[in-house]
């Protein structure tokens, strides 16, 4: 088995509604945390520290397996 490591930041606005950012894709945890420690010096990351995820999916292997469905503002 082989894993990447996806940083990802999710700012969730008062609404609820959120602003995914995939932030980098890495060869260990260690050096997506070092990418989570550079960007928490940047401009509106510093201001939402806790947005911050480490996603490990597995290579060659299907992480979404269902169809999906879209949701219009308004809609809901």
């Amino acid at each position: 088995m082989k894993n990447v490591y996806i940083l990802w930041h999710t700012h969730v606005f008062d609404d609820g509604s959120e602003d995914d950012k995939q932030c980098g894709v890495y060869s260990s945890r260690e050096a997506a945390e070092a990418a989570k420690t550079r960007l928490l010096l940047q401009p509106g990351f510093k201001d939402h520290p806790d947005g911050f995820m480490i996603d490990t999916p597995e290579i060659d292997k299907d992480q979404w397996t269902e169809g999906f469905i879209t949701v219009l503002h308004g809609d809901e």
